[in-house]
This record gives C-alpha cells, structure tokens and sequence, in this order.
C-alpha cells in the first residue's frame, strides 16, 4: 500500500495550497476563484474521492466521500461521510486502511479532569467501548474518530430518545435509564471525578491518543492474544497445528531449547515457539519464549517467572549513575512498573510484557515502542512527526521527553528506575561484593498489596485450600 496516498491532513492541506499557487491567479483575498479550485479537486490533485451511492433511507442517489489519511500517534485509516441531498440523511464513519494486528489491544483511561475529555479516541468497527463506573457499553459496530466527549454525548442523546414513551409504557426501566443519564451528565459536567474509559478491540486498530504527562495508573495499554472464537468473528481461518508435545513427565533442562508447534496469533497458521529455562543468578529461574511466524512475519519475545505467590509485593529502586549501571541485568515482569520521575517516564504493568534485559536494552525498547505511536513514519530513515493535529506546544514536549531518553541511554545524565512488582517477580542485578544483597545505589523494599491490585492478578477469590470439597 503506497504511503503517498495516506498523507495527513496537514501535509494535503499543504500540497492543495501549493498546487494551488502553481496553477496561477488567486483573487484579492488570495484564494483561488471557484472554477479553479473545483478543476483541483478533478484534476490530478484530487484529495476526496466521491462516489455516487445508494441511500439506505430513500433509496435515492446519494454522496459517499473517502479521505485516505493518517491519525498522529496511530496508522493511516480511511475517512468516509455519505449524504443525500434527497432525504437529507448523512452517516460518517472510520475504517482501518491496514491489516488485523497480531494481537488485540486494551485501553483503559482513567479520566480525572475536563482536559481528558479531549483526548482522541479512534473506535474501529470491531471496537467496544465502556464507561466502566457508568456500566454502560458501546458494542462493536460503525467506526468513528471522536474524542471521550463524543463518545459520552453520543450514550446521553442515544438514550435519551425514546426515553418520553418508555415512561408511557415501562416506567421501571424509565427510572433506570433516567439514573444512568443523570450520572452521565454528571460525568460531563466534571462533577464525578474521577471515572474510566475502556476500548476493547480483537483487531487492535482502535486507539487512545496518549500524553507525554501521564502518569502510572493514568492510560493503561495491554495487548492479548486473540481466542479462536475471536479470530472466527475476524473471519480469520483457525488453521489446525499438530498437538504440543507432552513434557509433564520430562525434567526441563536449564539452557536447553524445546520447540514445540502453535498458532500464529497474527495470521493462524503453523509456526514454531522456541523455549529456554535460565537461570538467573542469585534470583530464580524465568522461562524465555520466542515466537515466529514465516507466513505473516510475527515475532515475539515474552519471560515468564513462576513460583509460589509471595505475601508481599516488591519495589525495587536503583539510581543510574555510570556506563556500569546501563548494563546491569534487568528483569522487569509482566506485573511490574516501571518508573523514572527524571525523565518524566511512566510505564503501567502488562505494557512491554515480560523483559530480561539491561538498564540500557529496557530504555532503548521505551523510547522505540513510543516513537511507533507518536510519530508518524519515516522519511528518509529518519522518523517524522504527523500531522496538523499534532500542536506545536504538545510536539515540543515530546521532543524535549525524547532527547532527555536519548541522553540517559548514553550515559549523559543521572537518573532513577523505580521497579514495582506486586508479585516480586522482577530483578535488577546487584554489584555489592554479596550479590543476594542490594549495593550502595540500589534500594530494595517490601510492601503489601493494595485491594486494587489483589483483584487484578485474581488473588482475591483465589482458594488453595480444599477446593476439591468445595467443587463437589
């Protein structure tokens, strides 16, 4: 697919402008007299496409336009609006321009003032979307580029409609809608601070515009391996793969790497998951998996830590200060969260996955995974930034937020990690002549879990004990 025909609005506005002054005369105000603006648009710099289109109204001839264009932070997608002169019915929708990403993606926003309703939300036609304290859901279905106060508007007016006959005739569940639409103004209004927004998407092409502000807690990101029945609603085919070896009666050799077959989480077919038990000194012993696919291109790479659940969470902090502490081991879990308040860098448990790297590998995987969604494309080899939407003062954070990464993966600057693990199941490497003990740079402490993240990892309806009896 041609990157030239996904230009953002910005750069089309920019090459209508010069095709415009290329094309000669503008009148006093300087714009161009009518007849010629419309031989641009059919002309060779034609921007919106239009097609004649049946209206599903009146059955009458209507417009359909599509605007091919690319979404700052995200991927090019396709902007359609139909209208017909006939009846005066209009739809507007958004469709991805791209494939299925191998994985879905989960969003969760935690909204505690007005400027969060300003964030851009890009709901793909397989999306759900849920106020989670409203408990109120938009099912998959049409495709719309908005933002969370469109999306909340949008619940209010659409159950507002019918409420004067249900009040006629199901008064109970007027009183019902009527408690969720007050609740919702509320919301609106700023007065029920804080609540969330979650997106939901088995395709992985919807999205949450992200702040370079935001803190831990603040936009959660998590991507999921698709089910079968998720992958059949995507009309992706389900290829069958050869049953994984049996290793239940087999020691697992530490350094050794088994192969065994699985599904492409990306495309279904046959691919191959390579896993290796290491050992990690002074630590305990983590499982890396890698995954590839040949058909589609998919890789991945994941640890996983097991053992027993510990009593206590555990939060690690080490202060980088030389070259040496760069390339310290790191091992930042599934359930861990990493902080560096220097660099104004925040990543929620679950985002990176699991990672055995150094200090430096860990930064270098930060800024690139973000340099994916905030920037662009290339040009050039060099990374670009996207698009009119993308405000000047918003565009001079983020590059100040990656020149201060830059500098402290070279070593230019001093700064924290701050690892916190409710399962301490994460590790940073100690240089202390003891290496079971923390050096002089690092501080290692033990908390208790909060109720929030006991309900999360499912420990609170966890039932070791005699749950054989229980069952029968």
């Amino acid at each position: 697919m041609s990157s030239d025909l996904f230009a953002t609005i910005g750069e089309q506005v920019d090459a209508a402008m010069a095709a415009r002054e290329t094309n000669g005369a503008t009148d006093t105000n300087g714009t161009k007299p009518n007849n010629e603006i419309q031989s641009q648009v059919d002309g060779e710099n034609k921007f919106v496409d239009e097609i004649e289109s049946m209206c599903m109204n009146c059955h009458q001839n209507g417009v359909t336009r599509l605007l091919l264009t690319k979404i700052p932070y995200f991927r090019e997608v396709i902007l359609m609006s139909f209208a017909c002169d006939k009846c005066g019915f209009q739809n507007n929708e958004i469709q991805s321009a791209g494939a299925f990403q191998p994985k879905g993606v989960h969003y969760e926003l935690r909204l505690t003032s007005m400027p969060d309703f300003e964030r851009q939300v890009v709901k793909s036609d397989t999306a759900t979307i849920k106020f989670i304290e409203l408990d109120v859901e938009i099912p998959a279905g049409r495709g719309q580029l908005t933002n969370v106060e469109g999306l909340l508007s949008t619940i209010i007016d659409d159950l507002e409609v019918a409420q004067p006959a249900r009040k006629e005739k199901e008064p109970e569940v007027f009183a019902k809608i009527h408690e969720i639409v007050t609740k919702g103004k509320a919301m609106l209004a700023g007065e029920a601070f804080p609540f969330r927004l979650a997106v939901d998407d088995p395709a992985g092409n919807s999205f949450i515009t992200p702040d370079v502000r935001d803190g831990v807690g603040k936009l959660e990101k998590r991507e999921y391996p698709r089910t079968p029945e998720q992958n059949s609603a995507l009309g992706l085919a389900d290829t069958a793969v050869q049953p994984a070896p049996n290793l239940e009666d087999e020691d697992i050799v530490p350094d050794q790497v088994y192969q065994f077959p699985a599904s492409c989480p990306g495309c279904m077919h046959p691919c191959i998951t390579n896993m290796k038990m290491v050992d990690i000194p002074h630590f305990r012993q983590v499982v890396i998996m890698n995954t590839s696919c040949d058909d589609c291109g998919y890789k991945s790479n994941d640890v996983k830590t097991g053992g027993e659940v510990p009593e206590k969470g555990k939060k690690v902090t080490l202060l980088v200060r030389t070259n040496i502490d760069l390339a310290r081991d790191i091992l930042k879990s599934e359930s861990c969260a990493l902080e560096c308040p220097e660099l104004s860098l925040s990543v929620n448990p679950g985002t990176l996955g699991g990672r055995f790297t150094t200090v430096e590998g860990l930064l270098t995987q930060v800024r690139d995974d973000l340099q994916k969604q905030i920037f662009q494309g290339t040009d050039g080899g060099e990374l670009t930034a996207g698009g009119d939407s993308l405000a000047n003062e918003e565009r001079a954070r983020w590059d100040a937020f990656f020149e201060k990464l830059d500098r402290a993966i070279k070593g230019e600057v001093h700064f924290t990690i701050i690892l916190a693990d409710p399962l301490a199941c994460s590790y940073v490497q100690s240089l202390a002549d003891d290496p079971t003990l923390p050096d002089d740079q690092m501080i290692v402490e033990e908390y208790d879990r909060t109720a929030e993240e006991e309900e999360e990892l499912g420990l609170t309806d966890m039932k070791t004990e005699n749950y054989a009896q229980d069952a029968e």
